[in-house]
């Protein structure tokens, strides 16, 4: 990968004749969602298609397709200037509305006031309601000053519609509407093949390369934004995936992270095999939500990767688009709903307060259910929400989530965590029921003499710690791990597997660094009643513990046998765990005379 700026900065890379990326890059952490969790900065890509004349003769303005949010506005405007003269015609295509993309919008329209903006039906509805709008600002901050022009004109997308551009280009937009974004809209060159696809196959890495090298460089960073933001409107994604390989494809461009050449198909294959595992549980979390600046989703969305982990099912709703029908049949047929939304002007928006109705109405009393949202200077919202589901008789699953403004990295995976944990309650309870039904007999599994043999294997007792970030944005884990294998000797290497509802598996992807700490036998009941037991979510693993640290700033028990820093090399996914491959960088032995304690197991279906 190549050497990136510290600064945020737009650069441009030509594809075809008249047709350019423009693509913004940022090295560091861009945003608080969860998406961007693996922290290796990101990219974000627009296509302009120049100005010229049609076959027929036509004459055709420039066509700008999805400019990035404001976070990238200054070095976008500067880029934008030298390729399009202010003041001309100008066309742009609008591939999802949020509150950062309408700002985005009004500060082209003020340089370039003949601007056309192109939009799907309900992407036009979002634009218009959010184009008088400025987000506020949090206490003591600054709400920028600016004079709004006005709304420009907006050809509306109704339905998948071809449009002929310059230089040979023929240019179809798709409306994919989705619960995370109602307004999406892609789009798909047919001369040259490309696919530009917004959110769809997204990753976010920061890299000056328009593709990527190999599908192997960026597989992880791809799954990892399928699991965030796709995996709970598996559904909805699947019907776009089947449209989508009836096009003649020859790259994908996604709207973050490099283009992919060579492995689109098997890309779309992911997709399809990713969200299959979803749809496989036959446990469902129904998650309603509006969201009026963002903060809202990304609350919604780092609950629903949370409950993912567990391998439950989580049917995403955006309250304000879904059909009444659609909703009604996820809150009847799903094990736990839980409801989302800010607070406007003191008040819960309209289609929450009718789907709160609908959750009194019909929603099953049995079932937990669950509050979140955010809120500017007050969460009556929330507040009503609660109050309404407490008095209708609901329990609830975990205490309601009240945010003001934005989540930070620390609350965001405080939140991921409460939903891991609804979503082992929700395995516990059918776990339960099942046991009942086979009247109090050895489930199948235990007693199969191949789980028994398996069970044989005898593993190393260890602890893995790791921390990653700085100051506020700081975040730990640690767990008990009895599944490690040395794997190679040079480089000197070892595997652990982690199963994938484990809090620090999120602290564990490729490039990521732990300790992990070999406990002693005779010594090893101390660390483990320390990290055995249930942590609420976002408590820290090593309150009143003294730790000592890798050179690499990674925490060392200074009670174990032994410590090694590890760098996390590769991730194999392997059922409901993931096997890690980590590199040793360094490592000592804290007692000498002591032995390993390990780890006699009688079965093979359990720790």
């Amino acid at each position: 990968m190549q050497a990136i700026s510290k600064e945020r900065r737009v650069i441009v890379l030509p594809i075809e004749a008249g047709l350019l990326c423009l693509r913004g890059l940022s090295p560091n952490r861009l945003r608080f969602e969860v998406e961007y969790g693996l922290e290796r900065g990101t990219s974000a890509n627009s296509f302009l298609f120049g100005a010229g004349n049609t076959s027929a003769g036509q004459p055709v303005p420039p066509v700008l397709l999805f400019p990035p949010g404001e976070s990238f506005a200054a070095p976008f405007l500067e880029q934008l200037k030298k390729l399009v003269p202010q003041g001309a015609a100008l066309k742009v295509v609008v591939g999802h509305v949020n509150p950062n993309r309408v700002s985005m919008l009004r500060q082209l329209a003020a340089h370039w006031p003949e601007l056309m903006l192109v939009a799907s039906n309900t992407g036009a509805k979002l634009i218009g309601e959010l184009w008088d709008q400025l987000k506020p600002a949090p206490a003591g901050g600054d709400q920028a000053e600016m004079a709004i022009p006005l709304l420009p004109k907006i050809d509306i997308v109704k339905q998948e519609v071809s449009r002929t551009l310059a230089d040979g280009h023929r240019l179809t937009l798709l409306p994919t509407p989705t619960p995370r974004w109602p307004g999406g809209l892609i789009a798909f060159e047919e001369a040259t093949g490309l696919l530009m696809s917004g959110k769809f196959f997204a990753a976010h890495l920061c890299t000056e390369a328009f593709a990527e090298p190999t599908a192997s460089s960026t597989e992880e960073d791809r799954r990892y934004f399928f699991d965030c933001l796709m995996a709970p409107m598996a559904r909805q994604v699947e019907t776009v995936v089947e449209r989508l390989e009836t096009l003649d494809i020859r790259t994908i461009a996604p709207g973050h992270g490099p283009a992919i050449a060579s492995s689109w198909r098997s890309l779309l294959n992911d997709y399809r095999r990713w969200g299959e595992a979803q749809e496989r549980s036959n446990l469902a979390v129904a998650l309603l939500f509006a969201s009026a600046y963002g903060n809202t989703a990304a609350i919604a969305d780092a609950l629903a990767q949370g409950v993912s982990r567990t391998g439950v099912r989580v049917e995403s709703i955006n309250c304000e688009f879904s059909p009444p029908e659609q909703l009604l049949a996820a809150i009847r047929n799903c094990d736990a709903i839980l409801i989302g939304s800010p607070t406007l002007g003191g008040h819960a928006p309209t289609p929450i307060v009718s789907a709160l109705g609908t959750v009194l109405a019909e929603g099953d009393r049995q079932k937990p259910v669950g509050v979140f949202g955010s809120f500017g200077w007050s969460g009556e919202a929330l507040d009503l929400l609660e109050n309404k589901l407490r008095d209708g008789g609901f329990r609830f699953g975990f205490e309601p989530i009240k945010v003001k403004f934005s989540p930070d990295a620390a609350r965001i995976k405080s939140i991921e965590e409460t939903g891991t944990a609804l979503g082992r309650s929700l395995l516990a309870n059918q776990r339960k029921k099942e046991r009942r039904s086979a009247a109090g007999g050895l489930s199948e599994s235990r007693s199969n003499p191949a789980i028994q043999a398996l069970g044989r294997i005898v593993g190393s007792l260890c602890v893995l710690t790791t921390c990653k970030g700085t100051a506020d944005s700081k975040l730990s884990g640690a767990m008990v791990a009895s599944w490690v294998s040395q794997a190679s000797f040079s480089p000197p290497g070892l595997t652990v597997a982690v199963a994938k509802d484990r809090a620090v598996e999120m602290l564990l992807h490729i490039g990521d660094c732990f300790t992990l700490n070999v406990l002693a036998a005779g010594k090893e009941s101390g660390p483990m009643k320390q990290f055995l037991q249930p942590f609420s979510p976002g408590a820290d693993r090593f309150a009143g513990l003294e730790m000592a640290t890798t050179p690499a700033g990674q925490p060392i028990l200074p009670e174990g046998l032994a410590w090694l820093e590890c760098t996390v090399k590769q991730r194999m996914e392997c059922g409901d765990h993931w096997l890690l491959y980590a590199q040793v960088g360094a490592g000592g032995v804290l007692d000498p005379g002591g032995t390993t304690a390990v780890h006699q197991r009688r079965s093979g279906a359990n720790y």
